[in-house]
């Protein structure tokens, strides 16, 4: 313990973002030097929380990663992973409106053209770092597998991942992959187009769209693979696909790019094809 630094007195964790909030306040000037360095970084960076590791968040802070963990057990918690919790629950349910997301920007004083560029060219780096870091090879191989031997490859993509189903199909045309997109244009919903022999590609990020856990469902029930691409910790599409493709994408002021996603998506169409030609 380093020195001058009062122990640690055991107090329940705040349960929800808002309480930790209230609890970083309080704590506000009474921390050891390290500590309300740490306090300060997390503070500006809360949006970053469920998607940083304790190392990352050391290194903006300026203190080594037991200080962080010291921190962690200040706010309540037993370590890092149980602080991340918190925050990776609280992404998982919803994110703020966009007029929010855009007033939180503006009162940061992040509205300018340049500091939103370099801002999300960061976030982006990150997220590229993090994909290289922790991609799961095996699932990529099991997933390259099952769609490669697929008569046609179906692709479900709503909302945020409509970009990402789209560019993937275009880039399957192209490689010659026969592929469907499911739209929902007009509400049609191309589920009879489901056939035996055929695979689905399944895209969507928290909160999961629920045209694409529909049609996952359909294709799953049809005894088609399924192959879900998804950020972590996808706990409602472990049950309905066949591989899970996780990937995070760091986020800005509660906007996250698709710069990992696409990455992944690229090479998952390329592997393919090239894996059908042999």
């Amino acid at each position: 313990m380093p020195k001058g630094e009062p122990p640690v007195e055991p107090r329940d964790p705040p349960r929800t973002v808002e309480a930790f909030r209230e609890r970083l306040n309080a704590l506000h000037g009474h921390l050891p030097r390290r500590l309300q360095q740490c306090a300060d970084h997390v503070a500006m960076h809360l949006d970053r929380i469920a998607l940083s590791t304790v190392a990352q968040v050391a290194q903006g802070a300026g203190v080594p990663p037991s200080a962080v963990m010291r921190f962690c057990q200040e706010m309540g918690f037993s370590g890092y992973a149980e602080m991340q919790r918190l925050f990776r629950e609280a992404l998982s349910r919803a994110a703020p409106d966009y007029t929010t997301r855009l007033a939180n920007l503006k009162a940061g004083g992040a509205g300018q053209p340049a500091t939103l560029v370099a801002e999300f060219v960061e976030a982006g780096r990150q997220s590229m770092e993090a994909l290289a870091r922790d991609l799961n090879e095996t699932v990529l191989n099991q997933s390259v597998e099952l769609l490669s031997q697929a008569r046609t490859i179906h692709i479900a993509g709503f909302r945020r991942s409509f970009p990402v189903a789209s560019y993937l199909a275009y880039v399957f045309d192209k490689l010659g992959v026969p592929a469907v997109l499911h739209d929902g244009v007009a509400g049609l919903q191309h589920r009879a187009a489901l056939q035996p022999g055929d695979a689905l590609l399944a895209i969507t990020f928290a909160p999961y769209s629920e045209e694409t856990l529909a049609l996952a469902t359909q294709a799953r029930d049809r005894g088609l693979p399924v192959v879900a691409l998804t950020d972590p910790p996808a706990r409602e599409l472990s049950g309905l696909a066949d591989a899970v493709l996780s990937v995070t994408e760091i986020d800005f002021g509660a906007f996250r790019s698709l710069s990992a996603v696409i990455a992944l998506a690229l090479s998952l169409a390329v592997a393919v094809a090239a894996r059908r030609e042999t």
